[in-house]
């Protein structure tokens, strides 16, 4: 067995899948740079990597979708978006599957550290994704990625928890046809250097919040926290007289 094919048989144990057509596997670690030049006319493996990164985006939406019961759609939205990708899918393709060592570079790129750059790293691990499907279907593919998928949604609770203020307000009411809602700067103190913005937001030109920042994106971002408050409060009222009512 040659050294490449002894490289290829541990990426597969790694993967927990063997390839009827290994031509697949390795496409999938073929870098542009590489099919330019030291394999000159080979398959690159852009083409596969954006097969995988639909197939990711529909495994990992299944897996949120199926178990997170209580996440709206704009919420799941925003959890996928946060977990799938460059960051997260290099980590995953490093620590699980030792990827970077399998990928085939060209000289330059890969003297010039192609090896450890999460981009190059994370496109082939999408498109590694990809070839399992081309190979074994999508029953394959969500095997590959039920191997990962709890280091992954192990983050979702973090990540909504730092969804924007803004986001969650503009849900909140475009959820509920509340109206329409307008940020407004209504005062700015203090030298260039350290001004403090004062932003309102408002409903149907309703003020509703009013937040304070040392940028108008900050401001902004106060603002509609007040709003949140202020309505979860009025919402909390209307229920407590609905049941003083019923009694």
């Amino acid at each position: 067995m040659s050294q490449r094919s002894t490289q290829l048989d541990t990426l597969q144990q790694a993967l927990g899948y063997r390839f009827k057509n290994i031509e697949f596997l390795e496409t999938a670690l073929t870098h542009t740079s590489y099919s330019k030049g030291d394999g000159k006319g080979s398959t690159h493996n852009e083409r596969l990597e954006f097969l995988g990164d639909a197939v990711l985006e529909l495994c990992v939406s299944e897996q949120i979708f199926t178990r997170f019961d209580n996440l709206s759609e704009g919420e799941m939205t925003r959890a996928r978006a946060r977990i799938v990708c460059e960051a997260s899918l290099n980590k995953i393709a490093r620590e699980h599957f030792l990827l970077q060592e399998y990928l085939l570079l060209g000289h330059g790129e890969d003297v010039s550290g192609g090896r450890d750059k999460p981009s190059i790293v994370s496109d082939a691990f999408e498109a590694v994704l990809g070839a399992v499907y081309l190979d074994g279907g999508i029953e394959a593919a969500r095997a590959l990625v039920l191997l990962f998928a709890d280091e992954l949604l192990g983050t979702v609770g973090g990540s909504l928890y730092k969804k924007d203020h803004k986001s969650r307000l503009q849900e909140y009411v475009q959820k509920r046809r509340l109206g329409m809602l307008q940020y407004r700067l209504v005062g700015e103190t203090g030298p260039d250097h350290c001004k403090v913005f004062q932003m309102q937001v408002l409903l149907d030109e309703e003020m509703i919040g009013l937040g304070e920042g040392n940028s108008k994106q900050e401001a902004g971002q106060q603002a509609a926290k007040a709003a949140l408050s202020k309505l979860s409060t009025l919402k909390l009222q209307r229920k407590t007289r609905k049941k003083e009512k019923q009694r």
